[in-house]
């Protein structure tokens, strides 16, 4: 019962990691280079560490070298004197330091063979490690040009949509828009048709005659002759009548 209580948190938080790696891509990203180059300290170290053998091996190696031919000169020496014993005991030390020096150097190839496969190793790995998280790179950035591509895409859809679904509403204002203009030319033509211009007519020549009254009535306050234009215009319904009345006459 506990471990499938268990086995379920763990799903549970498996899935909200996920979804928070999901929303989140590059800081997962930045958290794998961050690891990388833990990851590289690291085997530097061990690199050191494996350097420091190779150093210590090289010196050895150098050591037993020199000791190897002060003993082989030492034994050649005394042999040349004649003291076999004493060159016995020193080609016997020249025996055993010859065979650590083979030893030594035999170490010491392996350990700077292994230190260059080492290295090569890192190296390799390195770049392919930086190769995959910058095609991550590119391929989280392209992610996201398809999103803004996808989102600007929906907008538009949705823009058309809408745009096209607001046709039955600019057809009913434009319909509402045409009646009302329509009422109001008929409202406008009623009054007009219904304006009694007759009426208009009198008040204007009531306006006028009082007019041309109070002009008389001043040019004879000021003493200004106003026969000749009162002539005009007495002749002129004259000729007019009498245009009228002729042919009634001659008949």
């Amino acid at each position: 019962m506990f471990k499938r209580i268990s086995n379920l948190f763990k799903g549970f938080f498996g899935l909200f990691i996920g979804g928070i790696e999901r929303k989140n891509p590059e800081a997962l990203l930045d958290v794998e280079k961050e690891n990388l180059r833990k990851q590289i300290v690291e085997f530097n170290k061990g690199l050191a560490t494996h350097a420091g053998l190779v150093e210590r091996l090289l010196s050895q190696s150098k050591k037993l070298e020199a000791e190897e031919n002060d003993l082989r000169a030492r034994t050649k020496a005394m042999l040349t004197a004649g003291q076999r014993e004493t060159a016995a005991e020193y080609a016997l030390r020249l025996q055993t330091v010859d065979k650590q020096h083979d030893e030594v150097a035999a170490q010491l190839a392996d350990a700077e063979t292994r230190y260059k496969e080492l290295i090569r190793a890192r190296d390799v790995s390195v770049k392919n490690a930086r190769e995959k998280m910058e095609k991550l790179r590119r391929d989280i950035d392209d992610m996201k040009v398809q999103k803004a591509m996808a989102e600007l895409n929906e907008m538009a859809s949705g823009m058309v949509t809408s745009i096209g679904g607001s046709g039955d509403t600019l057809s009913r204002l434009s319909e509402i828009v045409e009646d009302e203009r329509t009422k109001a030319a008929g409202r406008a033509r009623v009054s007009r048709d219904s304006l009694n211009m007759s009426d208009i007519h009198v008040q204007e020549a009531e306006q006028k005659a009082l007019a041309d009254m109070a002009l008389a009535d001043f040019a004879a306050a000021e003493g200004i002759a106003m026969d000749e234009p009162a002539k005009k215009e007495a002749e002129a319904p004259s000729q007019e009548s009498q245009g009228t009345m002729g042919p009634s006459v001659s008949q």
